[in-house]
This record gives C-alpha cells, sequence and structure tokens, in this order.
C-alpha cells in the first residue's frame, strides 16, 4: 500500500515561496514604487555594489541570474544611468560594468530600507535562531548545488513554447 501523498504546501521548495513573496514583496513596491527599478535590477545593483565592477558573465554568476535576462537588465539600467558600460583599453571583446554616481546613490538609500525589512522579518526570531537558521541555509544551499552538479536532467527548450510537454 502507497503512503499517501503529502500536500505540496508541506515541502519546503514550496513553503519557502510564500514567504518570499510577502517579505519580498515589499522590496518589489519599494523597487518599482519608490526607486523605478525592477527586483532584478535591485539585485544587480547590489551586486555591482558588493563586488564592483564586472563583466556580465561574472554579475549573472554573482546574481546568480541566467546571462539572457541579465543583459535585459543591464541594458535597462544603462538606459536608465544606474550602471556604466566601459571597455578596457585593447580588448573590445570585454566589457566592464560598474555603478555610475546615480546608481551609488540609490544603491545608499535603498539597501537600508531592504536591510530594515529583512531585520523585521527576522525579528520573529531570537539571536540563537537566527544563528541556527542562517547555518542551515548555507547547509540547504550547499546541498542544492552539489544536487545541481550531480544532476543529469535535460534542458528546457524555450523556443518551443506552445509544444506539448514530453511524458
Amino acid at each position: 500500500m502507497q503512503a499517501p501523498l503529502r500536500p505540496l504546501d508541506d515541502l519546503l521548495l514550496y513553503r519557502t515561496s510564500p514567504l518570499l513573496s510577502v517579505a519580498g514583496g515589499m522590496v518589489i513596491r519599494l523597487c518599482e514604487g519608490r526607486f523605478g527599478i525592477t527586483r532584478r535590477e535591485w539585485r544587480l545593483v547590489a551586486t555591482l555594489a558588493g563586488h564592483g565592477a564586472l563583466g556580465s558573465s561574472q554579475l549573472a554568476e554573482h546574481a546568480q541570474l541566467d546571462r539572457a535576462r541579465t543583459s535585459k537588465a543591464v541594458s535597462s539600467l544603462v538606459q536608465k544611468g544606474i550602471v556604466s558600460r566601459e571597455q578596457p583599453a585593447g580588448d573590445r571583446r570585454h566589457v566592464l560594468l560598474r555603478l555610475t554616481a546615480p546608481g551609488t546613490a540609490l544603491y545608499a538609500e535603498l539597501y537600508p530600507l531592504v536591510c530594515a525589512i529583512n531585520a523585521e522579518l527576522l525579528g520573529a526570531l531570537d539571536a540563537h535562531e537566527v544563528a541556527l537558521l542562517d547555518g542551515m541555509l548555507q547547509r540547504l544551499h550547499a546541498r542544492g548545488e552539489a544536487m545541481v552538479a550531480a544532476a543529469d536532467l535535460p534542458k528546457a527548450d524555450r523556443r518551443r513554447r506552445d509544444s506539448p510537454a514530453p511524458r
């Protein structure tokens, strides 16, 4: 006899999603409503603030975003004057991305607000629980990376969205 299936909402990946949606929604509203940038753009701004000038592939890797979406977001940030593209002398293939003065000012204003949301959320836990949670999240992240490295999964075919999924 097969054990009854647990509801999807009992699984870790689905339990964390509503938390991100609720609390992350506050960050999205700040980004879009007050600062005129998307959540993805904010992630790139914060990554550049933390790492300094980066190439586009490096930025995508550090921000843990795919290259195509990173490229679109970078173009938008360049258009808004938040990020600049610079070519190092003698290398036309390589482009460095860095925050402009307005980008640095945006980060300096938005980062403390995001930190305050994070601190308020973690206020539901005591200091010991926060430390335990941090350690558990680090271990879960490491396990997830190991699973991805060992997995043999098919690539998504994004060109044919209207074809039926294989069974």
